[in-house]
């Protein structure tokens, strides 16, 4: 087989398929979480004045499952472009964290490939690369890291549009699914997702943090939470490890 260049890297087509299905197959349990989540969001489509035609084309235009729900309840209500548009860009305010997590990783790579990366940074595919790129050396991230993200992004991607076409079709033909609780199954994917996480006092401090914030700050409008959790989960993590590395120093 042939080369593909790829930001003055040379890769073997072989490894680049190679690079593909592992990303790929590093994203199927994030993905088991996610198909219950997706077929959901078609179900409660149609409910919230939805068509099935505009509902896909949010999945693939959009691909934000949270913002989508938040969508469609706001589209429910009446409310607003300008609001909806406005809320769920609060909602995604998280998507800044994972953006500055790796983005010296991928600062390397054309401008095509990092609009890209930005536009299919789900929870889920952020947790995945993120985790390969702490296992990996500085030759894997200047030349396969994009190729296993792009396996990564296609799997979620893909599954979650497929799903929103099951749920639409499914709810039509099954009534009140949206009530079967089914969307415990992407918590119990965040759970699996930080547990490996779990080995160092300042990762405790930081996952104890943020539980405990989100539960005091569930109230708070725009899902602002989210972010007021985040970063007093950062504060304390990054305040704890810096604490211990001088102790040690």
């Amino acid at each position: 087989m042939g080369t593909i260049v790829s930001d003055n890297q040379k890769l073997p087509s072989k490894e680049i398929l190679k690079e593909i299905f592992a990303g790929s197959r590093a994203t199927i349990p994030m993905v088991v979480g996610a198909i219950p989540f997706g077929i959901i969001f078609g179900t409660l489509a149609d409910q919230s004045g939805l068509s099935p035609i505009a509902a896909i084309a949010m999945s693939i235009f959009v691909f934000a499952g949270s913002s989508q729900f938040i969508a469609l309840g706001l589209l429910a209500a009446g409310t607003g472009p300008l609001i909806i548009i406005a809320t769920t860009f609060i909602v995604n305010l998280r998507h800044l964290l994972y953006s500055a997590a790796i983005v010296d990783d991928v600062k390397h790579l054309s401008a095509p490939w990092r609009a890209l990366i930005a536009f299919g940074l789900t929870d889920e595919s952020f947790a995945t690369i993120a985790d390969k790129i702490r296992k990996s050396d500085d030759a894997w991230r200047l030349k396969s890291v994009q190729w296993f993200y792009l396996g990564s992004f296609s799997t979620m991607y893909g599954n979650w549009i497929l799903c929103t076409i099951i749920g639409i079709t499914l709810g039509e033909l099954v009534p009140g699914m949206s009530n079967w609780g089914l969307d415990f199954a992407m918590s119990a994917t965040f759970i699996g997702m930080v547990l490996p996480y779990l080995n160092t006092r300042p990762m405790m401090a930081c996952v104890l943090v943020a539980g405990a914030m989100s539960l005091g700050t569930a109230d708070m409008p725009h899902k602002l939470g989210l972010m007021v959790s985040a970063l007093s989960a950062l504060a304390v993590g990054l305040s704890y490890h810096l604490v211990s590395r001088k102790k040690k120093s």
